[in-house]
Formats: structure tokens, C-alpha cells, sequence
């Protein structure tokens, strides 16, 4: 085999694509050939080099200025970009919108350093918001020349009936208040009772005629009782009362003629 046939099926020799006879005469001739030897040996270390390494990947600038010639219409303007530009900084942009804004980050030279100079000036300025600067002198007396037109503060009071009437309600509020509060659940507790206990229907209505049912039955039984002690004694039924109504006796027991 000469070399330059060996040159021809280096790459299907070595990739083992050649047939048996092929294969095995490129084996041969590179055995016997120096030179086809020492490049088959650099054509294999470079194979070789090639299937371990990584390819590098393509820089921003590459991918966007593809996608900028393939897809113009995504293109992004200089306005546009620095009115979406807090939403980017807040993570709030949707995927389709966040993808053009940095396509035109890394495109546009104006606009490629603008989100960095942002995130730096925010910082700056919550670094001079925690310091406590000291207030310039005279600067109080001017803010009241600009505003008042005098540098004299004098004393705003409230109306004497209104200075009154707030005294007034915060001691009502101090004394009466809990008062109320303590009568006014005393209240609803026992309506609460006597709804669930004396009335037949739970209602309000029907305690209040249980009530007048309870005070009709006791006067009767007061009746009663008093009927019975007249009985006891040896006294009429209605002597007790008739008697209840008469002077008494100007003298003890002097009987009357």
C-alpha cells in the first residue's frame, strides 16, 4: 500500500469502517512506513483530545447577535429596556420579555453597563439612609421663613369648650364605662336564663307572662297562709286586715264599754 493510500482510509481505518483486507494492509503499511506511522499516531491523539475536551460555550454577544439576524422582530429598544429594567432587577419579567431585555443588555454598548450602575447607586443608598447626618444650623429657622413667614414658633391650642369636652369624656370613659359593661352583661345573662328556664316558648314575651303567672301564685299563697294563721288563733279570715286598718288602743288592757 503507498501512502497516499494510507492517507486516503486514515479516517475510516481508524474509525474501523474498512474491510478485513483493507484494515489489516493500513495496520501493515503503518507498521513499515515511519512517516504514516507518526501521523497516525498524531491523528489519533488529536481524536482523542477532541472526545475529552469540552466544548466552549458560545458568549452572550454570539447567541444574541444570532437570534438578533435570524428573529428581528424581538428586537429591543434603548426606551424599552430601561422601562423594564426595576421589573428585572425584582425577578418579575416574564420569560419571553426577560430574554429580549438581555439580548439588548449585551448588544447594546449604552445599555450594558446601565443595570450594574442601578444596583450600585441602590446600594449606595441604603448605605447613607442608616447614617444619622447631624441637621445643618439654621436650617429649622429657614423651613419656618419658607413656610410660616416667621421664624417665632408660638402655641396652637385646641378651643376651651373643645379642651372641655375631651375632659369630659375621658373621665365618663374612666368611670362610667366599666360600670355599663358590668350591668349590661348582668343584664343579658339573666335575659339569656330566663328565656332557656321560665319561658315556654324562648322568648322574651313568654318570661315575662311566666314572671306575672309566679307573682299571681304567690300572692294567692300569701293569701293563703294568712288565712290559715287567723284560722290558728281563733280570728276571722279578714279580721287581720280589717285590724291592719284601725287606731290601736289608747290603754293596755282597758276594755271598751
Amino acid at each position: 500500500m503507498l501512502c497516499v493510500e494510507f492517507e486516503e482510509r486514515l479516517t475510516d481505518y481508524l474509525e474501523g469502517l474498512l474491510d478485513g483486507g483493507t484494515q489489516r494492509a493500513c495496520a501493515e503499511h503503518a507498521l513499515r512506513c515511519p512517516v504514516c506511522h507518526d501521523l497516525l499516531s498524531e491523528v489519533r491523539n488529536t481524536l482523542q483530545a477532541c472526545r475529552n475536551s469540552t466544548p466552549p460555550r458560545p458568549s452572550a454577544s454570539l447567541e444574541a447577535r444570532i437570534l438578533m439576524g435570524t428573529a428581528p422582530e424581538t428586537a429591543m429598544s434603548c426606551d424599552e429596556f430601561e422601562n423594564h429594567l426595576t421589573d428585572y432587577l425584582d425577578g418579575f419579567l416574564p420569560a419571553p420579555l426577560y430574554h429580549r431585555w438581555e439580548r439588548h443588555a449585551a448588544l447594546c454598548g449604552r445599555c450594558t453597563n446601565l443595570p450594574g450602575e442601578v444596583v450600585r447607586s441602590i446600594g449606595a443608598c441604603y448605605s447613607y439612609i442608616s447614617e444619622e447626618l447631624s441637621v445643618p444650623a439654621g436650617l429649622h429657622a429657614r423651613i419656618l421663613q419658607a413656610t410660616l413667614g416667621t421664624t417665632e414658633a408660638g402655641e396652637v391650642r385646641a378651643p376651651l369648650t373643645a379642651r372641655l369636652a375631651a375632659m369630659v369624656r375621658g373621665w365618663l370613659d374612666t368611670i362610667v364605662t366599666p360600670q355599663l359593661a358590668t350591668v349590661a352583661t348582668m343584664l343579658l345573662v339573666a335575659v339569656l336564663v330566663g328565656t332557656s328556664t321560665l319561658s315556654d316558648d324562648g322568648s322574651i314575651g313568654g318570661m315575662y307572662r311566666a314572671l306575672a303567672s309566679s307573682a299571681g301564685r304567690g300572692a294567692a299563697i300569701s293569701g293563703n297562709l294568712k288565712r290559715a294563721a287567723g284560722n290558728l288563733v281563733g280570728e276571722p279570715a279578714g279580721s287581720s286586715e280589717q285590724k291592719a286598718g284601725q287606731p290601736a288602743p289608747q290603754g293596755r288592757g282597758k276594755q271598751p264599754e
